[in-house]
């Protein structure tokens, strides 16, 4: 047989289906062998351990998950090319016919997107039958995994940088590829920055996408035109008062070229970045120079350095932020069974435990600040409020539970929701938390108690 090789490797939605792990699919094949395959079936994703210095995790990517569910088919096409494999050969017939008339049916519970979690606490719930639940898994912790980390990224960003800061995604040609760029612009819009560079992602989010200009620009002009002036002024015909890059030569002669042609009236400017060197000491020369004038600085910056920048007294105004914030540490999101046909069911690996049944977060709210989180089972909301107490004197006290239905029967209970709507409970989520979880370095964690149902389902589910 002639392999021919797909070199575009786009991903299209009818390709949904297959962009998962093998072993879905041959566990579904043996599901529907032990005739498994329709027994209801619960999963939840969560994340067992924060990624260091995290205090917190902004839940991100849902709206993908939701689009991706609605349009989950096995084409004609697909089915073929896993014929081809030889992989199924001795896969029952009536895998194929389960493929071919696939949809997704089943119901989904979340937290909405922008909402603050903590470690063992579900983010989604699939309730379904059990091979639509199981083979969906991987596409899911794909999508959440990722934009999670990235929401919680620029959540931090925010926070360190303050409410003020303008802050810019820059990092498309830093992601773990183009699918990841669009995802990472839109978890990062999504959770409080301002806008992205990636023109695709900007357009797609109805955004309009920022930007300034990189060194080759300045260099070729410069070498061809006469100066660095000249290669600004170049780009001012075309894009007027449009932002410069000031440190491809010498920062603080730029800087004194452009204060002298502003004093003149021979130009405006919307800001000047600053890409390289030692930024406390040039943004306070620039801000001399060009007191009026914003200034943007970039070059790996993540919440630790803008932290250190601002605590050194630089004078910056915004931020380009790139490789640190789409890249780092992973959210290793995890999606476990957790009831099979009604019967609660737990992983016991050392180091991997997952709690039985199906859960809900309540959270506990004093004056409007996170006190703690209660995970519990689903019914157990007027168990959790006694359990909760009472909250302290003047202080009201509220126990909310977070997750919700998303979908039902395989249909969205609700339209998208919009960036702006996501990005208001992302900064609301924030602000709920005490200071010290906030922390860039060393957060301390917010309780989350097991409530008293679930140890006990806990040990009765226990097999060891």
């Amino acid at each position: 047989m002639v392999v021919v090789e797909d070199q575009e490797l786009t991903l299209s939605p009818d390709d949904y289906s297959l962009l998962t792990d093998l072993y879905q699919l041959t566990m579904t094949a043996c599901y529907v062998g032990e005739a498994l395959d329709q027994t209801p079936a619960s999963f939840e994703l969560v994340v067992r351990r924060l990624p260091e210095h995290f205090g917190y995790l902004i839940a991100m990517g849902l709206a993908q998950v939701l689009d991706y569910l609605e349009k989950f088919r096995f084409g004609q096409k697909q089915i073929q090319a896993l014929r081809s494999t030889g992989v199924f050969a001795h896969a029952p017939e009536r895998f194929w016919s389960l493929l071919a008339e696939a949809r997704f049916t089943g119901d989904v519970w979340a937290v909405p997107e922008g909402t603050v979690v903590f470690a063992n606490e579900p983010l989604l719930r699939v309730e379904a039958p059990l091979w639509q639940a199981q083979v969906i898994e991987t596409y899911l912790l794909n999508t959440i995994n990722y934009q999670t980390l990235i929401a919680t990224r620029a959540a931090r960003l925010r926070d360190v940088a303050g409410p003020v800061a303008t802050l810019y995604e820059f990092g498309t040609r830093r992601a773990f590829g183009p699918q990841a760029s669009l995802w990472a612009a839109r978890a990062a819009l999504a959770a409080g920055l301002d806008a992205t560079s990636n023109v695709l992602a900007a357009l797609k989010l109805g955004r309009k996408p920022v930007g300034t200009m990189a060194h080759s620009l300045v260099m070729a002009l410069a070498a061809t035109e006469g100066s660095e002036a000249d290669a600004f002024d170049a780009f001012h015909r075309y894009f007027p008062g449009a932002p410069l890059l000031i440190d491809t030569y010498d920062t603080i002669a730029a800087a004194k070229q452009l204060a002298h042609r502003l004093q003149n009236g021979d130009t405006h400017l919307a800001g000047v970045r600053i890409d390289s060197g030692d930024l406390v000491s040039l943004s306070r020369q620039v801000r001399q120079l060009l007191p009026e004038v914003p200034i943007f600085a970039s070059g790996d910056l993540d919440e630790f350095k803008i932290a250190e920048l601002k605590a050194t007294g630089a004078c910056i105004d915004g931020y380009g932020l790139g490789t640190q914030l789409v890249t780092g540490p992973p959210v290793n999101g995890v999606y476990k069974l957790v009831e099979i046909n009604g019967i609660p069911v737990m992983k016991e690996s050392t180091g991997k435990v997952t709690y039985p049944g199906r859960k809900q977060i309540f959270r506990c709210l004093e004056g409007g600040k996170v006190r703690q989180d209660y995970l519990g089972l689903i019914e157990e909301e007027v168990e959790i409020r006694k359990e909760g107490g009472e909250g302290k004197v003047g202080q009201a006290k509220e126990i909310r539970p977070l997750m919700q239905q998303m979908m039902k029967q395989g249909q969205p209970v609700e339209p998208p929701e919009t960036l702006a709507a996501i990005a208001h409970r992302t900064a609301r989520s924030v602000a709920s938390l005490p200071a010290d979880t906030c922390r860039v370095k060393q957060p301390a964690p917010v309780p989350v108690e097991l409530s008293a149902a679930l140890q006990a389902l806990i040990q009765k589910t226990l097999r060891h």
